[in-house]
């Protein structure tokens, strides 16, 4: 678990989350990245990676953006300064990262997109920016200087003819510089423009999604179009991630009426990129056999969550509301949040999930 030096964890969850940026030096102390920055250009030239390259600086104001799978020869064409390599979703292919998320499990999992991977050159950087996610940007190597604002944060406040949402006015009210094993929190709306100091910088990014009014109540028959979002609930920091308290349910309510268990399919549904990793998964294991005697882990790329209120347990994954009548419920409830089971514990369900290419043995 991450360190939060002088606050506690509960102080971060009441008086930080989803409210104002904070600044953790050695968070993870002595980090070491999984990912160094020569495999992560590796990462880019495949195709089953989402992959971008970003060059300019905000000096210049001239950006170029281009898509992955890249080639050796790409890397070999690029200037020695002002450029960023993003690398998305790389928890769903590389279990050592996927394995980091565990770090940030006082935030529930069912709120977590992924991890997004950055190698940039010195002064590499994507432009001062806001969106509507939380994030944790753990340093991984090298040194990076972040600059923070609340100021202009407006959709109208972006550059012209730029292929990058980059903004146009930008006056930064806080400078954090950072180092291997820091991590900076930003909270929605907050603009922030990170600037590589080294020629070796990798930030990994752990972004937890916000839900419009709009996207969230579409998806469960409603006419509700308001530019709103829903909010978190303070959270207890139990160590429950795949867990949806009642508070949650009650916060989404305030944007518009929805249920438990809609509200459940909603926050575990798939998007279209971790439908096709699913797919890719499907493709690589159909030879395989189930093995009664062993362990399994649930892919990383599918989403699981469940409702416990007045002693009835409903398990949801990808969406879907699972049968998991005459199951034991603390062993459900412990495959939930370690999303590990084995097969002669819970042998229905295990070889269920696994004829749906949900598992694979460890």
């Amino acid at each position: 678990m991450i360190k939060f030096g002088a606050i506690s964890e509960q102080e971060f969850l009441t008086h930080y989350w989803q409210k104002k940026p904070l600044l953790i030096k050695q968070a993870l102390p002595n980090f070491i990245s999984p990912i160094p920055p020569e495999e992560l250009g590796g990462l880019s030239l495949e195709e089953e990676f989402e992959s971008r390259l970003i060059t300019g600086s905000i000096h210049q104001q001239q950006w170029t953006i281009s898509q992955g799978p890249f080639t050796e020869k790409t890397f070999e064409n690029l200037p020695k300064i002002d450029w960023t390599l993003l690398v998305q979703g790389v928890d769903r292919q590389i279990n050592e990262v996927h394995d980091l998320v565990k770090h940030f499990d006082f935030i529930p999992r069912w709120r977590f997109d992924d991890v997004m991977i950055s190698y940039a050159a010195q002064g590499g950087s994507v432009g001062p920016h806001f969106d509507y996610y939380d994030v944790f940007l753990l340093q991984g190597s090298g040194k990076r200087r972040w600059e923070l604002s609340t100021k202009f944060c407006t959709l109208d406040n972006y550059l012209n003819d730029v292929p990058l949402r980059i903004m146009e006015r930008f006056i930064p009210e806080q400078t954090f510089e950072v180092g291997p094993g820091d991590v900076v929190y930003i909270p929605p709306k907050i603009a922030h423009h990170g600037v590589s100091m080294s020629d070796n910088c990798t930030t990994l990014s752990f972004g937890y999604r916000s839900y419009s009014a709009q996207e969230m109540f579409n998806n469960t028959h409603t006419n509700k179009s308001d530019d709103q979002y829903y909010q978190d609930p303070i959270w207890d920091g139990h160590q429950t991630p795949a867990l949806i308290p009642n508070s949650a349910v009650q916060m989404a309510n305030k944007i518009n009426p929805i249920s438990a268990t809609d509200f459940a399919k909603f926050v575990t549904k798939l998007d279209t990129l971790d439908r096709q990793i699913l797919q890719q998964f499907e493709y690589q294991q159909q030879a395989l056999k189930f093995n009664a005697n062993s362990s399994y882990q649930l892919h990383p790329a599918c989403k699981i969550a469940y409702l416990h209120t007045q002693g009835d347990l409903q398990v949801f994954i990808n969406g879907l509301l699972i049968n998991t009548q005459m199951l034991d419920s603390i062993d459900l409830i412990n495959f939930c949040n370690g999303r590990e089971l084995k097969a002669n514990t819970l042998s229905t369900l295990a070889q269920r999930l696994f004829n749906l290419h949900m598992l694979y043995e460890i």
